[in-house]
């Protein structure tokens, strides 16, 4: 998608660059990723991509969250089992696509570079983990859910699988619908209260 030449203007001016950030990454990878290029893209000097953004990976992740938060929000449903089960399956149709694709770069990269393993820490990991800790502990108090259940372990045995099928390739490691369907069941068989 080549430039337009007309110059957005005003709260336009963010999410034309996250747009052209995430368009570049789509169309030539992250690591042909430049300042430079997706100024060039959002139709903005190079100067005001810097000022909202100290760099490159900062920018990446700012266009990740932007999208997944669109796209895979956690939701809230009539039991916890049907709300971790919705919110898991958008989370896997966002990793499906690019967003997936964003992520393991972005991961990768994290591996070796403190400040971004902070930022995805701090901005997508550990407020999603807050939202959906809470979910466990409601279904813990209404009976839903076993009381000594240890919320994190129980995050961690649900998505797990989710992140483990995104970052490690290996042969039928798709994230479809019914694999979310056969995780969340599987697990819930040992976390639900028995009645």
């Amino acid at each position: 998608m080549a430039s337009t030449g007309v110059r957005p203007r005003g709260t336009a001016v963010t999410g034309s660059i996250l747009r052209a950030a995430r368009d570049l990454i789509e169309e030539h990878g992250l690591d042909s990723l430049t300042a430079e290029k997706v100024a060039a893209r959002a139709a903005v000097g190079k100067t005001t991509v810097y000022r909202r953004w100290p760099n490159v990976w900062a920018l990446v992740v700012d266009a990740f969250l932007e999208d997944v938060s669109a796209l895979a929000p956690i939701r809230e449903g009539d039991t916890v089992r049907e709300s971790f089960r919705s919110s898991m399956r958008s989370l896997a149709r966002a990793y499906r696509g690019p967003t997936g694709q964003l992520l393991r770069a972005v991961i990768g990269r994290a591996q070796v570079d403190p400040v971004l393993r902070e930022e995805v820490r701090n901005r997508w990991v550990e407020p999603r983990r807050a939202v959906a800790r809470e979910l466990v502990r409601r279904g813990m108090d209404s009976g839903e859910l076993r009381r000594d259940l240890d919320p994190d372990v129980l995050l961690d045995t649900l998505y797990g699988p989710v992140y483990h099928r995104l970052l490690v390739p290996y042969t039928e490691a798709g994230l479809s619908d019914e694999y979310v369907d056969r995780v969340v069941d599987q697990v819930f068989s040992g976390a639900q209260q028995p009645h």
